[in-house]
């Protein structure tokens, strides 16, 4: 029963994970849902993180109510620039990017994110190459792998395959419904959508040092939705100039609002967070991969978009990638929790317990009570016996300390 608690507990970042991706790519939907009804994507995201921040702050007044971290300047000073690159600038510009291509090809440049992740940490200090280890290369092949299978995912067509019997098809022809097929704007969504990798990849080095700094995920993120539902909301109001676009009403826009909001920049946030804190920041960018697979799964499901044998292989080397990081992250996690018990079990302090001669203890009384007696007449003789009563504490208190410190051993 311990056994399973404990592959429980080592499957629970994981599963987390996974259910990250799953909101992230319902969101893809109707995001692309929500750009086809014609609502402007700065308002769609100022509305996300307004969303956000409602959800998260309440949580972390009532989560987090008796142990909140203490908040610093420094402490501000990170959370605006989360919300900064993993809200407001991070998601203008991976849905701009959303609107200009189709989904599945946002999606696969979103899968960037690994790499990017994998060479800011190394160049920040936060991961370690190495290369010579088997951890290392697992790592490294694993994310090469990933990204591969993404492009081959996007790129790679081939034989048509047809799993589901039905389609359903939601994305119909709407004020933006139609792709612009023009390379100039082509370029400027990928643009944008390697803009996003770099953001979100900065934001996921930068989370990592606010988790070691401000242990609280509810209030850290309650703290990066607030910065970044400022800041989309002031770059909304000073760029879109259409007042109705802010009118939700009972349709896709608020569902996406709401959903992508509570859900994805709420709740979800805080579960990478905890990730992040947790396992590091590699380890959360890795599993970004599976959101491609999701996506392409949902789009010949529910957007009539058509299911290829190059998407079935581009899957599982993102599958077998996945798994290589993962596999190299655990046995690093390993090493270093072994390094560290090591450490710990080497330390050895032993104490030796000072006996001290009690007639030796007493002499000061015996003086004391001597000095009553014979306060007349006497005074060079209780100087004389003080004095060396004085002299023999000193040399059993020295004899003690250099017997401690003799005893006292401490490998490292």
């Amino acid at each position: 029963m311990r056994d399973m608690r404990k592959v429980v507990h080592g499957l629970k970042p994981a599963l987390m994970m996974l259910m990250v991706q799953i909101a992230f790519a319902s969101v893809n939907v109707l995001y692309k849902l929500a750009i086809n009804n014609g609502m402007s994507v700065r308002v769609l995201t100022a509305y996300r993180l307004i969303f956000a921040a409602a959800t998260t702050i309440p949580l972390a007044l009532i989560f987090e109510r008796k142990n909140r971290p203490k908040l610093t300047w420094r402490v501000v000073f990170m959370s605006f620039f989360c919300g900064l690159f993993g809200g407001s600038l991070f998601q203008n510009l991976y849905f701009e990017s959303l609107a200009l291509i189709s989904a599945t090809f946002a999606s696969a440049v979103y899968n960037l994110i690994p790499a990017v992740t994998f060479i800011l940490a190394v160049s920040f200090g936060f991961e370690r190459l190495n290369i010579q280890t088997a951890a290392g290369k697992a790592k490294v092949l694993g994310t090469i792998t990933g990204i591969g299978g993404a492009m081959l995912l996007t790129f790679l067509k081939g034989v048509e395959i047809n799993i589901w019997t039905f389609h359903i098809n939601l994305l119909h022809k709407g004020k933006n419904g139609t792709l612009n097929d023009d390379s100039g704007s082509k370029l400027l969504g990928i643009f944008f959508g390697l803009g996003s990798c770099f953001c979100f990849a900065l934001w996921l080095i930068i989370q990592a040092k606010m988790s070691k700094e401000y242990q609280g995920h509810y209030s850290s993120t309650a703290l990066m939705s607030l910065m970044g539902a400022i800041q989309a909301t002031i770059f909304a109001l000073c760029v879109e100039k259409d007042w109705s676009q802010w009118r939700l009403g009972w349709s896709i826009r608020l569902l996406t609002s709401a959903y992508s909001g509570i859900v994805a920049s709420g709740i979800m946030v805080i579960v990478i967070a905890w990730c992040v804190g947790m396992r590091g920041p590699l380890y959360a960018s890795v599993f970004n991969p599976l959101m491609l697979v999701l996506v392409a799964i949902a789009g010949s499901l529910m957007l009539d978009e058509n299911l290829y044998l190059g998407s079935v292989i581009g899957a599982v080397l993102i599958m077998a990638g996945l798994y290589m990081v993962l596999w190299g992250k655990s046995k690093e996690m390993i090493r270093l929790t072994h390094l560290d018990t090591e450490e710990i079990d080497e330390i050895k302090v032993v104490v030796t317990p000072i006996t001290v001669d009690p007639e030796n203890i007493n002499c000061s009384n015996n003086n004391h009570t001597n000095s009553k007696s014979n306060n007349v007449g006497k005074d060079d003789e209780h100087d004389n016996d003080s004095l060396k009563c004085e002299h023999e504490g000193q040399d059993i208190e020295s004899n003690g300390k250099q017997e401690l410190v003799s005893s006292l051993y401490v490998k490292s």
